[in-house]
């Protein structure tokens, strides 16, 4: 099948209308509805389903799209290394990362990134956990810094960078014990901002299992999709937060840190790297090397 019609492809898929899809690609209607019939006749499948309501995705379309959708960014990518590398550059390396991997780890990689390869064009994505999985599965990104554990389907490289205990993230006038600390039972009493379920779902749960285990549960009362966007509901008196201990290089107006005085039962926060396992050495493999490089002493 031609790149050009996996684009016609996915264009109808994703506008679900052949007119609309058209006008996107700026070629004629007919054009594309003859592409179409050739791309069916090809495959022996139907695509899609003509109505009223625009092209709907048949069963067998809906099987393959994840795939090609991959294919068609891996086709990108590639395009993409062989024109820079055509124009005498190094290449480039699209980075994902969730918001911990600010605190000190991201940053002394790309000073090491820029001083070993100063050729390479590195593109930064701040991306949730679930982003991060479904780009490394589409190809979209070439390595990942993401909260483990997480399932991603493919052949992926996985090395944990660091593992952090859980801190309390709290409004600045939140009242601590005579040891500077905080208990669960207090935490439990005010409620809790943190990631939505599909986000870190197994720590999570791990969180409200622990809470529950020592008898004081917990609810979620507010949910936020970024690290900065939860302190900041926190600093708002919405509720308490946990977050791994590296957050504590963000000083947030209206929030203050502490440790949990009974929070031994409390799942750690790792960080990993992950990229796909490739049989020849990539830019993420040389970038996976500079993360896990040691530092001066």
């Amino acid at each position: 099948m031609e790149t050009r019609h996996l684009r016609y492809f996915l264009a109808i898929a994703d506008s679900g209308s052949i007119t609309r899809a058209a006008e996107q690609l700026d070629i004629a209607q007919p054009a594309l509805s003859q592409a179409l019939v050739r791309m069916e006749k090809e495959l022996g499948v139907k695509l899609f389903e003509r109505s009223r309501r625009g092209a709907l995705l048949t069963p067998a379309a809906t099987a393959i799209i994840d795939d090609l959708r991959a294919s068609l960014a891996r086709i990108d990518a590639a395009t993409e290394r062989a024109r820079a590398i055509g124009a005498k550059r190094a290449g480039r390396l699209i980075i994902g990362f969730v918001s911990t991997a600010l605190f000190g780890t991201l940053p002394r990689a790309l000073d090491r990134m820029q001083a070993r390869y100063p050729g390479v064009d590195v593109v930064l994505r701040e991306m949730s956990n679930a982003e991060q999985a479904l780009a490394l599965q589409r190809g979209e990104i070439d390595i990942g810094l993401l909260h483990t554990p997480v399932s991603i389907q493919g052949n992926m490289r996985e090395q944990r960078i660091n593992q952090d205990p859980l801190i309390a993230v709290l409004p600045s006038d939140y009242p601590l014990g005579d040891d500077g600390k905080v208990g669960l039972a207090q935490l439990a009493a005010t409620g809790l901002v943190w990631f939505p379920e599909q986000q870190l779902p197994l720590i999570r749960n791990a969180i409200l299992s622990a809470f529950r285990r020592s008898g004081h549960p917990i609810e979620i009362i507010q949910e936020a999709n970024r690290t900065l966007t939860v302190v900041a509901y926190v600093a708002a008196g919405r509720g308490v937060s946990l977050l791994p201990a590296t957050v504590q290089a963000l000083q947030f107006e209206g929030t203050r840190y502490s440790e949990i005085r009974d929070g031994a039962d409390l799942p750690s926060f790792e960080l990993s790297a992950l990229w796909p396992a490739q049989s020849r050495m990539t830019m993420a493999d040389h970038f996976a090397e500079l993360l896990f490089e040691p530092g001066p002493e």
